[in-house]
């Protein structure tokens, strides 16, 4: 083997380990690395991108050349860029979706814990206290997708800062019939908002049920999340459509019920679970947001009340859809803060900052208790079997 051949064959391997930025394996896992030569210290990398116009691409091609140019005895790196055909992206696709035939891939056998975050009424910051656990939770080194089912009321891509520099919201790469969803902060997120036309951010989305359902349905099916440890789900608040939508596609799914401490938010809270029980799924515990905050100078402001969520629990563990009684924990209250709101509409949320405030404190808290709590194991297929004697 030639001198050049030995530098084409650690080229070749230098730019098979660079990471596709949206997928996020390497791209010669991904068969995207085509024909490397080099020649008096010149590498030719040929690539090949999933689709045309790849959002990607320049992000790609920059850590190719990269790479090239790390290895040793390479002077000069050429990036020659091409696009998969239609049968290689359909190996592609089949090979993210490991053979699996299209439907939704978050079953009650799956390893993934499906958690819907609901509320009985809006208003009570359940989408941020939804996008701050989900920072929390891939902090903790968790993968972590999340669903915005809330298409009426969609706030996700703002709470996480999934808007470009014009106000634009950022929007997901397709692959055929496959969804690649944006990530920031650690979180793969998905939202009706990144699909509306551009320009068209602020318009309102006037659907009726088949078409919330549909749209729930492919959020589920279509978007490659991967191999998830948690997906959360910030749901609408009530029991309308979607509600009763996620109850069926997800019947297994675990669900976490915000109220504050206001009697009229916390009354109301209760009816969101109670829908999700008949559907099946299982009420794992209350968070109470905009409890008593301390002012500087030692004062208790409860702007909102108390004992909102301690009712809203108490009520839940004592009140099931078969009769019985199931234990619904309060696990825990985030004290009414300034910092939780501004961080929200700066796109960066609270759980990812080193702020000293209560509010994140409360957060991290209530993230490292739900990575922690076991997952029931109602529904799912044990890898078990009976043992015969002899």
């Amino acid at each position: 083997m030639s001198d050049d051949d030995t530098v084409g064959v650690a080229v070749r391997a230098a730019v098979g380990a660079v990471a596709d930025p949206e997928l996020r394996r390497p791209l010669g896992e991904l068969d995207m690395v085509r024909d490397i030569a080099v020649a008096g210290g010149v590498a030719d990398v040929r690539i090949a991108l999933t689709i045309v116009g790849c959002p990607a691409a320049t992000r790609i091609e920059s850590d190719v050349r990269a790479a090239a140019a790390s290895v040793a005895g390479v002077d000069e790196v050429r990036v020659h860029i091409g696009v998969m055909t239609p049968s290689e992206r359909a190996v592609l696709t089949d090979r993210l979706r490991a053979g699996r035939p299209r439907g939704i891939p978050f079953t009650a056998d799956s390893l993934t814990r499906v958690i819907a975050v609901t509320s009985g009424k809006g208003g009570v910051g359940k989408s941020s206290v939804t996008a701050n656990l989900a920072v929390a939770l891939a902090a903790r080194g968790l993968a972590v997708g999340l669903v915005d089912a809330d298409v009426h009321g969609f706030s996700i891509p703002g709470l996480l800062g999934l808007v470009d520099a014009d106000g634009r919201t950022v929007r997901p790469t397709r692959i055929d019939d496959l969804i690649l969803p944006p990530v920031a902060f650690g979180v793969k997120a998905i939202s009706i908002g990144m699909f509306l036309r551009e320009g068209d951010e602020r318009a309102a989305v006037a659907w009726r049920g088949p078409m919330l359902h549909r749209t729930v349905q492919q959020f589920l099916t279509d978007v490659h999340f991967g191999d998830l440890d948690v997906l959360l789900l910030d749901m609408p608040p009530g029991t309308g459509d979607v509600a009763i939508s996620v109850g069926q596609l997800l019947p297994h799914a675990e669900v976490v019920v915000v109220t504050t401490p206001q009697a009229a938010a916390s009354d109301v809270a209760i009816r969101s679970a109670l829908v999700a029980r008949q559907t099946g799924q299982r009420v794992v515990g209350v968070i109470e947001n905009m409890s008593a905050m301390t002012l500087p100078d030692g004062t208790v402001l409860d702007l909102f009340g108390a004992g909102g969520g301690a009712q809203v629990a108490a009520s839940l563990s004592a009140t099931d859809a078969s009769g019985s009684a199931e234990p619904v924990p309060l696990l825990g209250s985030i004290p009414l803060s300034p910092a939780l709101r501004t961080s929200g509409d700066a796109g960066v949320p609270l759980t990812a900052t080193d702020t000293n405030d209560p509010a994140r404190h409360a957060l991290v808290d209530l993230a490292a208790r739900l990575a922690g709590a076991s997952r029931g194991l109602s529904g799912r297929a044990l890898p078990v079997a009976p043992r015969l004697s002899p």
